[in-house]
């Protein structure tokens, strides 16, 4: 989840897609991002087991998203954004 608990817009970019997107004041976004089936590794990661990195400055939060593809939601898990990256992101085809 990503918050801003500011006063002004959060730019919110994710990577390596190069999407921006804006955060409200009081408002959060999640990020989740997905595997291609059949694959246990987050890769471009330090380890393994870590699907995100995070980057903070005073005015923006870059998150680098090591899965195949991303989509953004609310709280209640309304969609706001989904990104497919080589295809199959469940948020687009909750199918697969």
């Amino acid at each position: 989840m990503v918050s801003n608990d500011g006063e002004d817009l959060l730019e919110l970019t994710v990577e390596p897609w190069a999407d921006i997107h804006r955060i409200r004041p009081k408002e959060t976004c999640v990020v989740v991002t997905h595997l291609p089936p059949g694959d246990g590794t987050w890769g471009g990661t330090l380890s393994g087991d870590e699907p995100f990195e995070v980057k903070h400055r005073p005015d923006s939060i870059t998150v680098w998203a090591y899965g195949h593809c991303f989509h953004l939601s609310d709280r209640e898990g309304n969609p706001i954004y989904a990104n497919e990256y080589g295809g199959g992101c469940p948020a687009q085809n909750p199918a697969t």
